[in-house]
């Protein structure tokens, strides 16, 4: 499965929870380099998801960015499926 359709099955996932809001960042020309693939508000909760396919690896940007978030207080993880989304934020101190 690719990265795209993993993305899009834990938009929907998460759009379809309570006390959520999501959104997909967009890297790019106009985008900043490194930022997580999903940026999530959950139960005032900030989450940032890197999807990645089962093969997949962060960057060492990525790497970095989801070091600088967890330091700044904030979640951040590598996900390869809504299973592992799931099993995050049933693990979540709300």
């Amino acid at each position: 499965m690719s990265e795209k359709i993993i993305t899009h099955k834990i938009l929907s996932y998460l759009k379809s929870q309570d006390h959520c809001f999501c959104f997909k960042h967009h890297g790019g020309r106009y985008g900043t380099a490194g930022i997580p693939d999903i940026i999530c508000c959950f139960h005032g909760r900030f989450i940032a998801f890197e999807v990645k396919t089962d093969k997949g690896k962060l960057t060492k940007l990525q790497e970095t960015i989801v070091e600088r978030i967890r330091k700044a207080k904030g979640k951040a993880y590598k996900v390869t499926s809504v299973e592992d989304v799931k099993i995050i934020l049933e693990h979540l101190e709300v």
